[in-house]
Parts: structure tokens; C-alpha cells; sequence
């Protein structure tokens, strides 16, 4: 068994870091340690392991904020170290903060921040979800505006389409996250918990979102590669629907290859047009079992 707990949520830390300020959702102020101070992630850690839980380390990378509110950001936090790596996105009135993943300096930032978690504590895996370049429906079906560094890559000589340039983006950044993990501490796992869909199609009959040609995250490439020491495709559907739970099940299970952990998310709360979820949900757990 293991628990899984966010420690990075918008460039901020749940835990003492040369690399980003204390939380401001541990403590109410952004930079401000805890009172009386304590390392919380040390904490959380002991406890798991005492218990007979791993302990795997969640963090967002790719999130700066939760808003454009930047007076209650610590001036240590990226935003106003590195403006330049920083994109606004979203609706208006919904706009965020996020790490542009098309600047190697931004790849090379987030790989040392997961670095000087695996180097400080005794983590069983560092957890990443679905969050890569961020869904279109934020920004009311509009494009990531990237211009600056698509065009630096185009002036450069880069001759790959916007979309295959942004998914090299991540999986160069996947690959070398999963590298660096595995120089320090070979025992830590890296897990990733992606949009349950690779592409509409795939299998044959799902419909709905596509994480390849949205998010430019090519999770089945990750699996194929062995990138990954656990999957967890966040399939948050019902079993006979156009996202069905057990024709994805089975896909990704035929596409690992590699035969790394596959355990799928499952929806307990937002199972749309159920009407008896508890059943539903064990359902899909004696499924997995079989």
C-alpha cells in the first residue's frame, strides 16, 4: 500500500527548500515556515513507514499559481526569479501562472527540484498526474500562447511541427526526470497518473479528449519506453459508456510492454450517469483483480 501526497502544488513546497518557498495552503502565508517549525514532509514520511506505507512524493510541475494575485506570492518564488519562464493562461478572470516546458532552463529547474527531494528524504516514488501543457478548456478552447519560444526553436532550425516539438518537450523532460531519479536512488519509483485517454480510437470505439493532441503528452510512449516504474490512467469512466473502464483497462494493459506497475485511477465521487456507484466501483475493482 502506499500514500500519495501533493508536496508541490503551484512552485511553492511542503517542506524546507533551497528551490521554492514554503506553501502558503500549509501555512497561510507564502514563504512563512511553520510555527513551531517542523519539517512536515520528514513527518509524513516516518509515519507512513511505521504504518507499513510507502510514501510517494506528488508534485505538479508545471503549475506556477492558482490565479494572477502575485502580491501573495514570496519573493523567492520563480515568478518573480525567472519572469520569463512564466506563461498566463486561462479565461479571463480564471487566468493562472504556468512554467513554459518549451525552455530547456525550465526543464533543467524542475529535474533539480525533484532531485533535492529524492537526495533529502527517504520518498518510495516521486508522483506526477495529468497536468503537462495545460487543457485547452481553460482558455476557452484556445491555444497555449508559446509564440516566443516556438519561434526562438523555428529560428534555431527546428523543423518539428508545433505539436511534435511541444510533445518532445515533455518527453525529453519525462525521460530525463525518470534518469535523474534512478542515478540517485535506483529503489525510488517514478509513477505517473495521466488523462485515462491516449487518443479517441485507441481502443477501437472510445470516444472523448485526447492527451496526445491536447496536453502533448504521450503517455503510451512513456509506458512503451519503460520510462515509468508505475502507470495509473486516470480512468474515471463507467464500463459501458464511450469511455468504457474496461476496454482502456485492457488497452493499456496490451500496450505495457515493459510490464511496469499498472494500477488504474478510479472515480469514486464523479462517475457521471451511474446510478448505483458503490456497485459500479466494485465493479471495476473485480475487474482490475481479473
Amino acid at each position: 500500500n502506499a500514500v500519495i501526497v501533493q508536496i508541490r502544488s503551484v512552485g511553492d513546497a511542503f517542506y524546507p527548500s533551497e528551490l521554492a518557498p514554503w506553501s502558503r495552503y500549509l501555512t497561510g502565508k507564502e514563504g512563512e515556515a511553520p510555527t513551531p517549525n517542523y519539517d512536515p514532509l520528514a513527518w509524513m514520511i516516518e509515519q507512513a513507514h511505521q504504518r507499513g506505507f510507502e510514501f510517494h512524493a506528488w508534485l505538479n510541475p508545471y503549475r506556477a499559481t492558482f490565479d494572477t494575485n502575485t502580491e501573495t506570492l514570496n519573493k523567492d518564488h520563480d515568478f518573480f526569479k525567472h519572469r520569463d519562464w512564466m506563461i498566463k493562461y486561462g479565461e479571463t478572470g480564471k487566468e493562472k501562472y504556468y512554467y513554459n516546458p518549451g525552455i530547456p532552463e525550465v526543464q533543467s529547474q524542475l529535474t533539480t527540484v525533484v532531485e533535492e527531494v529524492v537526495q533529502n528524504y527517504d520518498i518510495d516514488a516521486i508522483h506526477f498526474d495529468d497536468y503537462f501543457y495545460p487543457y485547452k478548456e481553460y482558455n476557452g478552447g484556445k491555444d497555449f500562447p508559446d509564440n516566443r519560444t516556438w519561434s526562438a526553436y523555428q529560428n534555431a532550425g527546428g523543423n518539428l511541427s508545433r505539436a511534435d516539438w511541444r510533445r518532445a518537450n515533455v518527453n525529453k523532460f519525462i525521460k530525463r526526470i525518470h534518469d535523474e531519479i534512478k542515478a540517485e536512488k535506483s529503489d525510488v519509483q517514478f509513477g505517473i497518473s495521466p488523462f485515462g485517454i491516449w487518443k479517441p480510437g485507441y481502443p477501437e470505439g472510445i470516444k472523448g479528449s485526447s492527451q496526445y493532441d491536447e496536453l502533448f503528452a504521450d503517455a503510451k510512449l512513456w509506458l512503451n519506453q519503460g520510462w515509468l516504474d508505475y502507470f495509473s490512467p486516470q480512468l474515471y469512466w463507467k464500463n459501458d459508456g464511450p469511455q468504457s473502464f474496461t476496454s482502456l483497462l485492457k488497452w493499456w494493459e496490451s500496450e505495457n510492454t515493459k510490464k511496469r506497475h499498472l494500477y488504474p485511477g478510479l472515480n469514486t465521487v464523479g462517475l457521471r450517469d451511474v446510478s448505483d456507484r458503490p456497485t459500479e466501483i466494485v465493479n471495476q475493482i473485480n475487474v482490475t483483480r481479473n
